[in-house]
């Protein structure tokens, strides 16, 4: 197992087949969908890859036109304007401002979240789950995030109201990441 360390800078790109964005809403109040975007790409840039509170900048994005929640006529809707609005906001974006330790391995991220074209400022708790050389050679590391999220603060104001007085789709969406990075060669 590599350190890690540097005395400069390094790149790690987001290595979008061994990681994942998924996420879950309320549905009729009663049970929970959840669902996963099947593209993330990004990088993060950091002088210690076990030590984030040096400097590092994590960015990402990730392609709404990727979304899967295994129900295709839910998955177009989503994609239409009343939720997302993919064919105008294709991608789903965030760059980090701030982080921060929280525990030996685990960090508060803090960053700018963008959504159908409103950015919010949004905080992860952030895991960093280990590093590694693969049998070819690279250097690998991986992460967890999770965090909560208002739906409605990002412009995804669809809803429909049950004959019991309740909504059809929740409004906190629970998201859950897990990115596995590879160190760019020099």
């Amino acid at each position: 197992m590599s350190s890690g360390v540097t005395t400069e800078t390094q790149r790690w790109n987001i290595d979008s087949s061994h990681s994942t964005v998924e996420f879950s809403v309320r549905h009729m109040m009663i049970s929970t969908v959840k669902g996963y975007f099947g593209k993330i790409e990004g990088s993060v840039v950091a002088q210690d890859i076990q030590d984030l509170t040096k400097g590092a900048t994590i960015e990402a994005r990730i392609d709404v036109n990727t979304i899967d929640t295994r129900e295709p006529q839910r998955d177009e809707h989503l994609k239409s304007p009343d939720f997302f609005d993919a064919a105008n906001h294709p991608t789903i974006e965030f760059r980090s401002k701030r982080i921060e330790r929280s525990g030996s391995n685990s960090y508060k991220l803090t960053g700018d979240l963008t959504i159908r074209g409103t950015t919010k400022e949004v905080t992860w708790d952030l895991t960093f789950e280990g590093s590694g050389r693969d049998p070819w050679g690279n250097e690998r590391a991986a992460f967890h995030a999770e965090t909560k999220i208002n739906r409605k603060d990002f412009g995804l104001q669809w809803n429909m109201v049950l004959e019991t007085g309740g909504l059809l789709v929740g409004e906190e969406v629970r998201v859950s990441v897990d990115i596995e990075v590879v160190q760019q060669a020099a």
